[in-house]
């Protein structure tokens, strides 16, 4: 039989998880409202460059929300090189 201890931390600990990439995913729904007005307006074909620098702002969320022991994209975890990147969003 599991400890109930146990039990109870790791499902805190994934309800903790949880909590931060649904932070993530609302700033990610601001910022995309955000720019939403500025993608209809452009006309010029600059929208490889706004939607670059949005995409890289959600890859960084995705990143702080995914790393473990909060840590954020600025204080990258050391000793773990060659980790993947988060998938691209089409």
């Amino acid at each position: 039989m599991k400890d109930i201890h146990e039990v109870l931390r790791r499902k805190q600990a994934k309800y903790a998880q949880l909590a931060k990439q649904i932070e993530m995913l609302q700033q990610a729904a601001e910022k995309l409202r955000e720019v939403a007005p500025l993608l209809a307006e452009n006309e010029d074909g600059d929208d490889t460059a706004v939607l670059a620098e949005v995409e890289d702002d959600l890859q960084s969320n995705a990143m702080a929300a995914k790393a473990p022991g909060g840590q954020s994209a600025a204080q990258p975890a050391a000793g773990k090189p060659g980790r993947g990147t988060a998938p691209r969003w089409p």
